[in-house]
């Protein structure tokens, strides 16, 4: 073979090798040009996707945190003085709370004074008298009122229920229960039909109800009526199975009251056992014991036992209370 015609021939296969090596480079090139375009739309989406998934949770967080500042709010609204007087049904305004809880502090205090105490006791007296028995007191008439509403929140149920299966819409079975029912589910219903009467929405209306009422029941009873509004359903059957499980609830409470009354007549023997003694002594020997009321050591001594009585005593009652 010739020179010439070998070396035409070595730069024809150089020629044709660049052109395969030049198309290959440029699809290889395009390819991961494409490659790289689909890997940032997916990398786009995933971080938008992820945007979201972190926006969705930042908005629940704030969601929950929002609810628990209100039921925080809810509950020191609650546990006010004005908000005990709500909750207790008595017709009385906050001024004239105090004026009476200034009369008691007063009175105790004039009468410690006049027994022979020292200014302490009697300071110590007084400010018990004034700020803590009104309070005592105020709870204890909204204990009562709870629990006589929840005696009765069962059977105005019902007559919900049967009004609902005759036909009855639910507007009118709450009058019914606001003109019929004894107090005070009577009351408590009664403000509920009224405010809605002036336009009141029904959810704000359930709501108020639960802040002058703050029991588990009307709570239940709440969210029964806002999820058939919302979700539709068979109320009358809804409203069923909450009276059976409201009566299921005092069936349940009645028998921790039955199970529970030995250890609370032990609490209350023992708790009552030291005054007992006292009495005793002072009947016996008054002057052994009046040592503890006219000399300032016993004035310690007094006030340092009742302190460990008072810690036993809610020691004792922590015990025999229980949560149902």
């Amino acid at each position: 073979m010739e020179p010439r015609a070998l070396l035409v021939g070595i730069l024809a296969a150089a020629a044709i090798a660049g052109l395969g090596l030049a198309f290959s480079g440029g699809a290889s090139e395009k390819a991961s040009k494409r490659a790289k375009e689909i890997n940032g739309k997916a990398g786009a989406r995933r971080g938008v996707a992820v945007d979201a998934n972190a926006q969705r949770r930042s908005q629940f967080r704030d969601s929950i945190k929002d609810l628990e500042a209100r039921e925080k709010q809810a509950r020191k609204a609650r546990m006010s003085v004005k908000g005990l007087i709500e909750q207790s049904g008595m017709k009385m305004t906050l001024p004239q709370f105090w004026m009476i809880s200034a009369g008691c502090g007063a009175a105790l205090f004039l009468g410690a004074i006049i027994a022979g105490q020292s200014l302490l006791i009697a300071c110590a007296v007084g400010f018990a008298g004034g700020f803590g028995m009104p309070r005592w007191f105020l709870k204890i008439q909204t204990k009562r009122r709870q629990a006589k509403f929840v005696e009765q929140f069962a059977d105005s149920i019902d007559v919900i229920v049967r009004g609902v299966k005759s036909g009855l819409p639910l507007n009118e079975c709450l009058r019914i229960i606001a003109r019929e029912s004894p107090d005070p589910c009577r009351t408590e219903f009664a403000r509920l039909t009224d405010g809605m009467a002036v336009g009141l929405p029904i959810e704000q209306g359930l709501q108020k109800m639960f802040e002058r009422m703050p029991v588990p029941e009307v709570n239940f009873f709440n969210t029964v009526l806002l999820i058939q509004m919302k979700a539709g359903g068979n109320l009358s059957e809804a409203l069923g199975n909450l009276s059976g499980v409201i009566r299921a609830r005092k069936m349940m409470r009645e028998k921790i009251t039955a199970l529970s009354s030995e250890a609370k007549a032990s609490a209350m023997i023992i708790g009552s056992l030291p005054f007992i003694v006292a009495t005793l002594v002072y009947f016996t020997s008054p002057g052994y014991i009046m040592e503890l009321f006219t000399d300032p050591t016993g004035h310690l001594i007094l006030l340092g036992s009742g302190i460990w009585m008072g810690s036993g005593v809610l020691v004792m009652r922590k015990m025999i209370n229980f949560s149902y």
